[in-house]
């Protein structure tokens, strides 16, 4: 029996997103549109709708969606027929980026560091950073936080505290001991001292760890944001018990919290970064798994992947590094943008108790914990029905989770915030008349 296409989209039932795409879609669903077009911090749907974009790809796209400079780069070097894929061998994409990458990032910040290439995503950068962490010291055994999320593949996964991420896994998630984060039992109990005391004791029943691995503010656990003394204590136990101590910046890396790497206001010197989203600085696919020097210990091979060198991707983050980092202009934009988040969520935050709404996070990767994953939601809707793209996370999707495009105009920050506003005062006033009639 021949099949007859014409016939098939006459009885079809649905869109081709809804009749050949899996059912594990997410975002689609928040924001039901078909987007067709970007452009710095807006997009745009198929109806010619624009919408601030207050998620950036989850810190993909840190620089706004195609940024003229990179644009521009990247143009030209698929002009020039440029390498688009290369493996690890060597290209002079990849060389005009580690050459930026050293100059411009690792010397002025006194950092010795290997650049490992893992694959695309960074998830690839974590399990690199494990097996790397894990040769180094030959023990098995890591130390993750609670509300941690490092990935969906299986040794990010057993990291990950999500339960509905753990779920998917269908094996054992082994070879992780989860340890409270700072704060995890609120401001009185410091965790740091307790985690310190499970590892003394040799009764404590926890492995010698090959690594710790922190992200220094929890961007899908609910943007829980470590202190730099909290940082700095866990750094010294991880030396003082011969574990390598990794920061993953994935997602509060790349400026998102106000300078390039998100420890460096702590003071610390990790061991091993691992970095991914914004690395490219256009939405390329990109990861780093960052070593110290001595710990580069593979043997030729030993850790591989196709998709290594996305030459695309060295020519945007080399240009974003130019472009951004040569000086320290962004970084003080940066931060004075994300003073005036941090201002207007706490006037939102200000009109109810602490019970209610609170604000969270740190620089440009703030949010408001509004206690409830359904008031959340109703705000995130509320949002996008007036042309704001913004998404929550926490435990209960309970935090709405502000990420504009670093780039953002203080204008346009400002209206999106006015539309945040609006929402989550619309959500709140029904939720405290709910709790006064209850």
């Amino acid at each position: 029996m021949s099949f007859d296409p014409a016939s098939h989209v006459k009885t079809r039932r649905s869109t081709v997103f809804e009749r050949r795409e899996s059912r594990v879609r997410s975002y689609a669903l928040s924001f039901p549109t078909k987007f067709v077009r970007a452009s710095g911090a807006y997009l745009y749907g198929s109806d010619n709708r624009e919408y601030l974009d207050f998620l950036s790809g989850c810190s993909s796209l840190n620089y706004g969606h195609n940024h003229p400079i990179l644009k521009d780069a990247l143009m030209s070097y698929i002009a020039r027929d440029g390498l688009a894929h290369s493996l690890d061998m060597e290209t002079d994409s990849k060389e005009a980026f580690l050459e930026e990458f050293e100059t411009t990032i690792l010397h002025r910040r006194d950092l010795d560091y290997v650049v490992q290439f893992p694959g695309p995503t960074g998830a690839n950068a974590v399990e690199a950073a494990l097996k790397i962490a894990r040769k180094a010291t030959g023990r098995s055994n890591v130390i993750a936080f609670t509300n941690s999320f490092h990935g969906c593949s299986l040794g990010a996964l057993a990291l990950t505290g999500n339960a509905l991420h753990r779920c998917g896994s269908g094996v054992g998630l082994d070879n992780v001991t989860r340890m409270p984060f700072d704060q995890y039992f609120g401001g009185d109990v410091d965790t740091s001292t307790y985690l310190d005391k499970m590892l003394t004791d040799p009764s404590g029943g926890v492995d010698a760890p090959a690594a710790f691995i922190v992200e220094t503010v929890q961007g899908e656990g609910g943007l829980n944001a470590a202190s730099f003394e909290w940082l700095r204590e866990i750094e010294r136990i991880a030396r003082k018990h011969g574990a390598c101590f990794i920061i993953d910046d994935v997602q509060a890396g790349i400026g998102r919290t106000g300078t390039f790497f998100s420890f460096e206001p702590a003071g610390v010197k990790p061991d091993i970064v691992v970095l991914a989203k914004s690395v490219s600085g256009y939405g390329l696919p990109m990861a780093l798994t960052l070593l110290r020097r001595d710990l580069d210990i593979w043997k030729r091979g030993e850790h591989s992947g196709t998709f290594r060198g996305n030459c695309h991707a060295f020519v945007t983050a080399k240009a974003a590094l130019e472009r951004f980092w040569r000086d320290d202009a962004f970084e003080k934009s940066v931060r004075r943008k994300g003073q005036i988040l941090k201002d207007r969520l706490q006037a939102v935050a200000g009109q109810y108790n602490g019970k209610i709404a609170r604000v969270k996070g740190r620089s440009m990767m703030r949010g408001l914990d509004v206690k409830s994953g359904a008031v959340a939601d109703k705000i995130v809707r509320r949002c996008f029905d007036n042309g704001l793209i913004v998404e929550t996370s926490g435990a209960d999707n309970e935090v709405v989770k502000c990420l504009a495009p670093l780039t953002i105009g203080e204008r346009d920050l400002e209206k999106g915030l006015d539309i945040l506003a609006d929402a989550a005062h619309a959500a709140l006033a029904d939720r405290t008349k709910a709790e006064v009639a209850a």
